[in-house]
């Protein structure tokens, strides 16, 4: 944690969302990779020691479906019979060919990038777009381990070097998957992209852990052929193969990056954000339908994003959803059961974190919170799920904004620069009293504004649950 970092400042979250531990088989280490849900309503996991398993919870009963996987961080039903797990060396399509409840068949949809046998060279996804490719994405290695003698792939020497580097392909890149098997090179520059989804209108989002080469964690949308900043993965880029990546000026890296659509304030909110989920629920999960949940593993919370497009590009706020209240840390992967309950799994391996998997439930009770936080070009709008308090909402002393940036170096993340205090220069609440418009006295790009909230609540009292937002600004609205 960066010195001087102040953590969230956190109220009760009160009786909306109720967290309820999942009992395990005994014996069985519930280092999470991977959770999804089968058409017929049932939970299927995947675990770091190499089981899948699947859960009913009508009889609360566990039953082995596969085992013997090589380290599976992330699963994807396809059918009651059927699924996607990407293991460590291959995206594998696991069958139960004669419905007995355990899988028969195994077969490699893709093994088509290198492997240097370094610890923290993880694979994810897949997350399948409109068409039926797939998208998967490969962390980089870590200095703090070597390579094997014996490789799978080209090995690079220059790739060899950084504190997380990408020795073999194609390390720190998202990658596209026919489903015949066909496998190409998508984007590059990503680090640890534990996590991948596509939103309602088909745009594929990754986050990323704070790093070398990133200041704080991050949430991209990812397009082909884009480079997203750390620097080693591109020794794989067409035109690199007499380049070192790691030598180029900061300033010439700096203009070839996509930037991240959210950023997400190390130490403040996130440490290690993991899995982003679309809420699908249609009111089931509360009144947050459309915005995107992410998990986090250093912190006992999951957070929730709140993206507009801003001059066509992805921008917006994140704000803290569920903090404590019996949510444990390791937060790393989230599904959406049918009825509408949240199931998180947990892992610690190799992270600070817990064990196990846990059921978010929403009791229709309406929290009192910001539903969302949109730029305009004055300022911000903010639309909260409940009237407020109107002589509260239209003072603007109950607003503090503070601006700030990480720099973009090869440095093991970043101190805050040009932190200063925004002063809020007008606040208008909306006739139904659900939203207000605030002016500022200074907006613009390449900053994080970090708002609290004082003394808010609802027309009838009710405290507002998490007073404390970030929003990206990478374009100012036209």
């Amino acid at each position: 944690m960066i010195l001087g970092c102040q953590p969230i400042e956190q109220q009760a979250e009160g009786p909306a969302y109720r967290v309820e531990t999942i009992d395990t088989p005994e014996g069985l280490s519930v280092e999470t990779g991977g959770l999804d849900f089968l058409p017929d309503g049932r939970l299927i996991a995947c675990f770091r020691r190499g089981e899948v398993m699947i859960y009913d919870e009508k009889t609360q009963e566990w039953a082995l479906f596969a085992h013997g996987l090589q380290d599976p961080l992330w699963i994807k039903a396809l059918s009651n019979d059927k699924v996607l797990v990407m293991q460590r060396s291959e995206l594998t399509e696991i069958i139960d060919s004669d419905q007995d409840g355990k899988a028969d068949k195994f077969r490699t949809i893709t093994d088509d990038f290198g492997m240097s046998g370094n610890y923290a060279e993880f694979a994810y996804g897949p997350e399948i777009d409109k068409e039926g490719n797939y998208y998967i994405a490969l962390n980089t290695a870590s200095a703090m381990a070597g390579v094997y003698d014996i490789t799978r792939g080209e090995f690079s020497p220059i790739g060899r070097n950084g504190r997380m580097y990408s020795a073999v392909p194609y390390r720190g890149w998202m990658l596209k998957v026919k489903p015949d098997g066909t496998t190409i090179p998508w984007a590059s520059g990503l680090r640890s992209p534990n996590g991948l989804e596509f939103n309602d209108e088909g745009d594929l989002f990754v986050p990323d852990n704070q790093g070398d080469w990133l200041g704080t964690s991050k949430l991209y949308h990812v397009e082909k052929g884009n480079f997203y900043g750390h620097v080693p993965s591109l020794v794989w880029e067409e035109g690199f193969e007499d380049i070192e990546p790691l030598k180029l000026p900061v300033p010439v890296l700096n203009k070839m990056r996509t930037k991240a659509a959210i950023l997400f304030p190390h130490g403040f909110l996130a440490n290690s954000p993991t899995q982003p989920l679309v809420d699908r629920t249609e009111g089931k999960f509360g009144p947050f339908t459309g915005q995107m949940f992410i998990g986090e593993m250093n912190h006992k919370r999951i957070m929730r994003v709140m993206l507009e497009k801003v001059q066509g590009e992805y921008q917006g706020a994140v704000v803290s959803f569920l903090d404590s209240t019996g949510l444990n840390i390791g937060n790393n992967r989230l599904a959406f059961s049918p009825n509408g309950d949240l199931w998180v799994g947990q892992t610690d391996h190799g992270w600070p974190g817990d064990q196990g998997i846990q059921k978010i439930s929403w009791n229709g009770k309406v929290p009192m919170e910001v539903k969302k936080m949109s730029l305009t070009k004055e300022g911000f709008e903010l639309t909260f799920t409940k009237p407020v308090n109107a002589q509260v909402a239209n003072n603007p002393e109950n607003y503090h904004f503070e601006r700030y940036y990480y720099k973009y170096n090869q440095a093991y993340g970043s101190d805050r620069y040009g932190i200063e205090t925004i002063k809020v220069t007008d606040a208008k609440v909306a006739d139904d009293d659900k939203s207000v418009r605030l002016t500022l006295e200074k907006l613009d790009t390449g900053f994080i504004y970090d708002l609290q909230l004082k003394e808010f609540a609802s027309g009838k009292g009710e405290a507002l649950v998490h007073n404390r937002l970030f929003y990206t600004l990478n374009y100012l609205k036209e």
